[in-house]
């Protein structure tokens, strides 16, 4: 085997940042934080490069001269210091009314996974495998700002789970609040009976003109937001198919947002992580 220099597409100060969390976890923590395998740098080079390129774990355990052990407990450890500076959905919500915005966007997402064999209690099927998708994975829910940007992501749900049924467990209760106050919801037709401030498109064909309007602009108005998911996951190959298990699909895209926050922040001037300003406060209290 041979070895090389090699450049990892994300900012350095994102690294240290990452770092800084785990050094300072390891303090709160350890009882000889000293005698770890590997640095803080290392172990958060190590997760940063299994969510850009998606790196096997036995190649980042070779690189980081530690155990594949080891490199698991790592990842494990990382996803969870990472993830709990995740932006909370009241203060997104409360935050983006103080900043005039004139609507939230809701989409769910299959984050695919590998093959389960769990099955679901109440019908017997596959409980991770998406009908809708014809694959194995997690349904998360994912929030966006009027310009289509993920402000907040939910906890995964099996991926057999219904976007209306996920939304109802996780989001919509603090949306129908948001909505009271002057923030609506857009969706599409899948989360049809969602509720009061949740607009969605008109089903059906030969619909009245009026109808017809209100859709196009309820599509025109929800543009925007379809990259959100798009951006998740083409910026982090991991989420294109996680090996882990699969109940660790909340801690990984967790995570997986609270970097997209870092590293936009540091490509994009003004603001505290350069995020819409409801997430990067939010952010900033954890």
């Amino acid at each position: 085997m041979i070895t090389y220099r090699a450049s990892l597409d994300v900012p350095f100060t994102t690294c240290a940042t990452v770092s800084g969390w785990l050094a300072a976890h390891r303090r709160a923590v350890d009882v000889r934080p000293w005698q770890r395998a590997a640095t803080c740098w290392v172990q958060a080079v190590l997760v940063l490069r299994w969510f850009k390129d998606g790196t096997a774990l036995w190649l980042l355990a070779c690189d980081a001269c530690i155990s594949q052990a080891t490199a698991y407990r790592y990842l494990h450890e990382a996803l969870d210091v990472i993830a709990q500076h995740v932006p909370d959905l009241h203060e997104v919500l409360a935050e983006g009314r103080e900043q005039g915005w004139s609507h939230v966007c809701l989409d769910g997402t299959l984050v695919p996974t590998d093959r389960s064999a769990e099955k679901s209690p109440d019908t017997g099927y596959d409980l991770w495998y998406s009908g809708k998708h014809k694959r194995h994975g997690a349904n998360v829910q994912v929030l966006t700002d009027p310009t289509g940007y993920p402000v907040w992501v939910s906890p995964a749900e099996p991926g057999s789970t219904h976007d209306i049924t996920a939304a109802r467990t996780h989001v919509l209760p603090a949306l129908y609040r948001a909505a009271a106050a002057g923030l609506p919801t857009l969706t599409d037709k899948g989360y049809t009976g969602a509720g009061i401030g949740t607009k969605i498109p008109h089903k059906g064909h030969d619909l009245h003109p009026d109808d017809q309007t209100y859709n196009h602009l309820i599509t025109d108005l929800r543009a925007p937001a379809e990259r959100a998911n798009a951006l998740l996951k083409n910026t982090f190959r991991a989420l294109t198919r996680i090996s882990l298990d699969p109940y660790r699909t909340t801690q990984i895209v967790a995570a997986a947002l609270v970097l997209l926050h870092l590293q936009r922040g540091l490509r994009t001037s003004g603001g505290d992580h350069g995020v819409s300003p409801p997430a990067a406060r939010s952010m900033r209290r954890r």
